[in-house]
């Protein structure tokens, strides 16, 4: 089964982190795709212009469509996988460095932005007022553009009320709010200078966890009001950042642009910004798997120092494995290497406890 055949069809919106992380790089990877709007069957105005496509287990965007070997057509969601997919299949302008460690270090990162950057994207988007006008106003126009004021009004409360809803399953809320700002502002301060010497966070070649961060900050950069503020002020190397990402399709390739960190090292700016991914993600990580293996209803950890409260997320203890699978395929020497390089981040933290 190999739903990538070009052109790739996905659906997605404007809106979603994942959806602009998957287009960056199939801009990148010059892969042709067609991108479908963000309509499920229930909601499509237009039937006879949008056929019916077949509903992921999960709905969320974006979502891929591809055809198995018998000719049925299926539904596929989880960026991360697809994203292996694809670049085995399009061996050109890869996204996943070929050293093993190197490798693994890329996934962190990325399942970083995706798992955990993104409680910051929430958590701004519906928490304050601002922000929560501005995506409650938008987010029902991307799909409707024609919609009288009175309908995008009555969606935009349904929207905004079932969204800041599921703050609770994100992590946010009173508890963690300041847990959430303060490593999201950290962060920034490392991102920044890791991008000072560098043109992307693993060298001078975009890896799939670029396009993860990006996806991310394609909300806190570019749309969302409070964080938007805070990076143009503080970080605006960033913001250019962000928008640079969006199209790397003419972005040539040298031979060495990928660090080499086995000779080398890690250089100091990725360094700090891998502690604090050691810093806060890990415990984060390692205290949800706890709570999901016990059938904990809530879970409590001290992360950077606070009190963290949420929900228990299975899909986190899911990643966490697939991390642990991939360490678990480095042989003696990469292993060495990489808990050489990691064993000041805490992120070695992730594979003791497997």
């Amino acid at each position: 089964m190999n739903p990538f055949e070009e052109p790739i069809e996905l659906m997605g919106a404007p809106g979603s982190p994942y959806t602009r992380k998957m287009l960056a790089l199939l801009r990148y990877k010059r892969v042709n795709y067609r991108l479908l709007p963000g309509i499920r069957n229930r909601l499509n105005p237009e039937p006879e212009r949008y056929r019916e496509r077949p509903e992921p287990k999960v709905r969320l965007l974006p979502t891929f469509y591809g055809t198995t070997e018998e000719g049925s057509e299926f539904a596929i969601c989880d960026s991360t996988p697809i994203i292996r997919e694809i670049d085995s299949k399009f061996a050109k302008r890869s996204v996943i460095p070929a050293k093993p460690v190197l490798s693994l270090l890329n996934s962190i990162i990325e399942d970083f932005a995706d798992e955990w950057l993104t409680k910051a994207m929430f958590h701004y988007r519906w928490s304050y007022e601002p922000d929560i006008k501005k995506a409650g106003d938008m987010l029902p126009r991307w799909n409707n553009t024609t919609a009288s004021d009175e309908l995008i009004a009555e969606k935009s409360r349904e929207i905004s009320a079932h969204q800041i809803g599921r703050l609770k399953y994100v992590g946010s809320n009173a508890i963690t709010q300041n847990t959430i700002e303060s490593s999201f502002e950290r962060f920034l301060e490392k991102l920044d200078k890791v991008l000072s010497s560098k043109q992307f966070i693993l060298g001078n070649r975009p890896s799939s966890c670029d396009f993860a961060v990006y996806g991310q900050l394609t909300c806190l950069a570019l749309f969302d009001p409070t964080p938007q503020r805070l990076i143009i002020e503080k970080v605006p190397r960033i913001y250019a950042w962000t928008e640079v990402m969006e199209d790397l399709s003419g972005y040539e390739l040298l031979k060495d642009d990928w660090l080499s960190i086995e000779e080398e090292g890690l250089p100091d700016s990725l360094a700090e910004l891998l502690s604090e991914i050691g810093d806060v993600y890990a415990p984060y990580m390692l205290a949800n798997e706890e709570s999901v293996k016990l059938g904990d209803g809530m879970l409590r950890a001290q992360i950077g120092g606070r009190d963290w409260e949420q929900t228990p997320f299975p899909y986190h203890a899911k990643c966490l494995k697939k991390l642990r699978d991939e360490y678990s395929e480095l042989d003696e020497e990469n292993r060495i290497l990489f808990r050489g390089l990691a064993d000041k981040t805490k992120l070695t933290s992730l594979f003791d406890a497997g």
